[in-house]
């Protein structure tokens, strides 16, 4: 039976992020409006927008998907991906702030490379963003596979539906219709819209996060009773080392895999131009500890519903095949279970479940206007046509988020591959592939003066072939993979350390920067020293 509670609270959280694309629509005047909200965004806002385009449907869907079935062990990943978020904001927040407004007031990651080595032909701006459109077009197809799940799982849309008497797809029609509503107020609004609805999505995802494996623990009568029946259900569960599915102890390569999603984060363009956004550097430090408190609370709290979720199914006696046999769907059916009658009790699940669909616009949204300011600004305008005025640069931008959307959902819909259809997989190949191609360059611009244009071609180009060679090629053969375990080891690793030699070894081999470029780092350099006095 339809929902009609649960739909009202949808529509109504829908129209919300719409009207925010509508009234920021009017105050977009220039492209660093557009792309950075004109470097004036606060603490806030830059905070929570960081981690809720950060986190994504991963958090809600597919992190404890992953807990559910390895048990606590899965949990390393959450524990890399802390340790990545403070290490991006602590080094690389303040410099990226002053670096990208000294160097040329760049707008785009592409554009600070392009200028930070003063690359005239524009070969490093075409290169990033080239590698840009191709991972962000996985990564959104990853968030439109979360939307379709939510509709499918929340309003029980049947496997076929008749629309104006022809058969469609009711996975496909919820692709759709998810597509539709991210693509609509990004169009509209530009990153200012973007942040905004991202801060209040953060928002409702912290809330939703916590509340729901709260519920289930004080059902469990409370903590110590929680991990005592987890240990009852399976022993491993709760082990740090040992997986709950295999009862096998994680071996060197699984926890250096979990451990290097933390090196995602300094190659992440949606979350650095979140950096080269905010409207005073000072504020940095405010949004490091903003956005430290909710990213540490929130995977924490994910890492709980992977576990709890045993618990929830022994409490009312059901099995993971009763309830769709998708782990990645749990935190739904737990919404739906929770708050399962009653008009006030279904209007609030309607909100929860919106959270859901908040974390997979926050970072949908972004990533679609990140790929769209990169084929404008650093592929249409400097190959096609460079007197383009900002009017016509932003229509551009709005038609490439039409088509990276389609794109994304046109791969979204190919259920019978194993890789478009579980979120996690999708999320983990984006996320190597942006880690390995801009993580090193991005670090060495900033920190080592003697980083050259060559270096950092080699390195974006060696990180990206890198991630798909090792995913596709070496780690996709399993007789490779059983011969030399070291080729199960996750792509970002490899692609991360071989892009880090190439760029350093192809800076050695070629002509020192010059003058002028010494002399810019330099003072960008003089700027973070007298910050960390000033915190001193």
């Amino acid at each position: 039976m339809f929902d009609w509670y649960v739909f009202a609270s949808f529509v109504g959280y829908l129209l919300v992020m719409l009207g925010i694309g509508f009234f920021f629509s009017s105050r977009q005047t220039s492209l660093d409006d557009y792309y950075l909200g004109g470097r004036r965004m606060n603490k806030w806002v830059v905070a929570l927008s960081a981690q809720a385009s950060d986190m994504s449907g991963w958090l809600l869907m597919g992190l404890p998907g992953a807990i559910f079935v390895g048990g606590f062990s899965e949990a390393w990943i959450g524990i890399g991906l802390l340790i990545g978020t403070y290490l991006n904001w602590k080094i690389v927040a303040y410099r990226l702030r002053c670096y990208s407004q000294k160097c040329g007031d760049s707008i785009t990651i592409p554009d600070f490379i392009c200028n930070r080595f003063r690359d005239k032909l524009g070969v490093s701006r075409i290169v990033a963003a080239l590698i840009i459109l191709v991972f962000f077009t996985f990564y959104t197809a990853s968030g439109f596979v979360s939307a379709a799940k939510l509709f499918t799982s929340t309003f029980g849309v049947p496997e076929t539906v008749s629309i104006f008497g022809s058969q469609v797809s009711g996975y496909s029609l919820c692709l759709w219709i998810g597509a539709v509503v991210v693509v609509s107020y990004t169009l509209l609004g530009g990153y200012m819209a973007v942040c905004w609805t991202d801060f209040i999505q953060g928002t409702l995802m912290f809330v939703a996060i916590v509340l729901i494996p709260a519920i289930v623990v004080c059902d469990a009568g409370g903590f110590a009773a929680t991990v005592d029946k987890l240990n009852e259900i399976n022993p491993y569960l709760q082990s740090l080392f040992t997986n709950a599915f295999t009862h096998k102890a994680a071996g060197l390569v699984g926890l250096v895999s979990c451990m290097a999603w933390g090196l995602g984060y300094f190659g992440m363009p949606h979350i650095l131009v979140r950096f080269m956004s905010i409207g005073n550097p000072a504020e940095v430090k405010g949004s490091r500890r903003i956005a430290m408190s909710w990213v540490t609370i929130s995977l924490g709290a994910a890492v709980v519903i992977g576990l709890v979720f045993h618990l929830y199914l022994q409490q009312h006696r059901l099995t993971l095949a009763d309830v769709g046999g998708d782990p990645e769907k749990m935190f739904m059916v737990m919404i739906n279970g929770i708050f399962s009658s009653g008009f006030a009790a279904r209007l609030f699940a309607g909100i929860l479940l919106s959270a859901i669909m908040a974390a997979i616009m926050s970072t949908a949204d972004s990533q679609l206007l990140v790929s769209a300011s990169s084929f404008t600004n650093d592929l249409y305008k400097i190959v096609f046509r460079k007197k383009a005025s900002n009017t016509e640069l932003i229509r551009v931008s709005r038609i490439t988020v039409g088509v990276v959307a389609l794109v994304a959902v046109c791969m979204s819909m190919n259920t019978e591959s194993d890789f478009f259809k579980v979120v996690m997989k999708m999320v983990s190949f984006a996320w190597a592939g942006f880690g390995a191609s801009f993580g090193p360059v991005i670090l060495l611009a900033l920190f080592w003066r003697r980083t050259t244009l060559a270096g950092a071609i080699a390195g974006m180009a060696s990180g990206a072939a890198t991630c798909f060679i090792w995913k596709f090629g070496l780690s996709a053969n399993p007789a490779l993979v059983a011969a030399h375990p070291v080729f199960a080891l996750y792509e970002l690793a490899p692609g991360f350390a071989i892009a880090f030699a190439a760029t350093v070894v192809c800076s050695l081999a070629t002509k020192k920067p010059s003058k002028d470029v010494y002399d810019e780092f330099d003072l960008v350099a003089g700027l973070a020293d007298e910050k960390r006095r000033a915190q001193i």
